[in-house]
């Protein structure tokens, strides 16, 4: 079978299944949902096996670091993972709900009820826990799924999706509820974005190049996050400690993902002071400092000057760049300047300052006195997140849930007719 067709064929599958999950009930997709947690316990030594293949071939291949760390499963992170799908079981269903009723002139009732978007196609790279995090929210919301991976991890993929086909097939649902793509020839993506007939949504996670590729060749509605050039500002009234701790985790707590601090903002009142005390704690990780003029000249000739393109660049590495600002308002205009609106955090005790700073910071997350590792659908009690959303419409940041709904017009009457 030709790839055009294997992907088409998939996608109208996708569709039936949709329709079929229209009137599946909250409890049914909770069981389904059990035996994926339940499976995934019994298969851990196998999926890890598999894991541990698509790592040697990735090690083999020459990958970076960053995308190595984002491909690795452990232990832990497959109890994550059955944490997460609990979670999940845990949330209220969305689809059904009504809301917003009023009565009209006319006699009848108005009102909105939540909705599946319909087929939703992911395309991401490397994490294998997306295949998981993805299936289970597509399918608690009532949405199905068409999965396209990276060839770095189809293995431990295909570990996964085999635990959710036969947790669907369990639980009584249509196995097409989600369906994971085995090809790894890249026009696959090409093919599945441009089925608007049966395709509703495209859900890509990844690297820059794939995201403005995806973006550029869809025809399909676009639920876009393209990269993440998170900032932590420390404000002249910031709690020293408070600011060293949120400045370190928030960059040297995982370096490969898309909520780590990229550049460091410190108020020139604060930086003599802070600076040589984060640049120690910086060492210890062996992170490579970037920095402004004003940074060089408290830090020395050990820093390396930062350019322009340091500003604007995802390092996903142990690199920082740092900037010595005037005041919040320079810190809020580098940010909105040049930010990728995913999540910025001031560290204040000053709460005008922090007022201003929620306000005007045009980001999909924006945090006062927190680390910017914490912009997470997990640690946002989504129990999982299907991607974060630097878009603004229809769904901003990580994208749960109530991301993956819309909603419907409900008109009740008794029997009215337009004059």
């Amino acid at each position: 079978m030709g790839l055009t067709k294997y992907i088409t064929e998939m996608a109208k599958a996708a569709k039936e299944a949709y329709f079929a999950l229209t009137t599946v009930s909250a409890a049914q997709k909770n069981q389904a949902l059990s035996f994926i947690a339940e499976g995934l316990a019994k298969q851990r030594e196998a999926i890890l096996a598999a894991n541990e293949v698509d790592m040697n071939l990735a090690r083999l291949q020459g990958l970076d670091a960053a995308l190595l760390d984002r491909l690795q499963l452990t232990g832990r992170g497959i109890d994550a993972m059955i944490d997460g799908v609990h979670q999940v079981i845990a949330l209220a269903d969305p689809v059904g709900e009504m809301d917003e009723f009023r009565r009209l002139p006319s006699g009848m009732m108005l009102g909105k009820m939540r909705v599946p978007l319909g087929v939703i196609g992911m395309i991401y790279e490397s994490r294998p826990n997306v295949t998981l995090d993805a299936a289970i929210l597509c399918l608690k919301s009532g949405n199905s799924c068409i999965l396209r991976g990276g060839s770095e991890a189809i293995n431990s993929n295909r570990a996964i999706a085999s635990v959710v086909t036969s947790s669907l097939i369990r639980a009584g649902l249509p196995e097409a509820a989600v369906n994971l793509i085995t090809e790894t020839d890249r026009t696959g993506v090409d093919i599945l974005v441009n089925l608007p007939d049966y395709v509703d949504v495209i859900i890509p996670r990844g690297g820059k190049g794939l995201v403005q590729r995806v973006n550029e060749k869809a025809c399909v509605p676009v639920i876009k996050h393209l990269d993440g050039i998170c900032h932590v500002y420390i404000d002249s009234f910031a709690a020293t400690d408070m600011a060293i701790n949120i400045a370190v985790n928030a960059k040297t707590s995982r370096y490969g993902t898309c909520n780590t601090m990229e550049t460091l903002l410190v108020h020139a009142n604060r930086a003599a002071e802070l600076l040589p005390l984060l640049q120690q704690k910086y060492d210890e990780k062996k992170v490579e400092l970037r920095g402004c003029e004003r940074t060089q000249q408290i830090l020395g000739d050990k820093i390396i000057p930062a350019t322009e393109t340091d500003w604007s660049t995802e390092y996903l590495a142990p690199i920082l760049s740092i900037k010595v600002v005037n005041d919040v308002n320079e810190a809020i205009s580098h940010i909105n300047h040049y930010g990728s609106h995913h999540t910025d955090t001031i560290v204040t005790d000053n709460l005008p300052h922090a007022q201003l700073f929620l306000r005007a910071i045009d980001s999909a997350s924006v945090m006062v006195n927190a680390s910017t590792r914490f912009a997470d659908g997990y640690e946002y009690g989504l129990g999982a997140e299907i991607g974060i959303s630097t878009d603004k419409i229809h769904v901003r940041g990580p994208v749960g849930l109530q991301g993956l709904t819309s909603q419907k017009w409900i008109v009740l009457g008794h029997g009215e007719v337009r004059l």
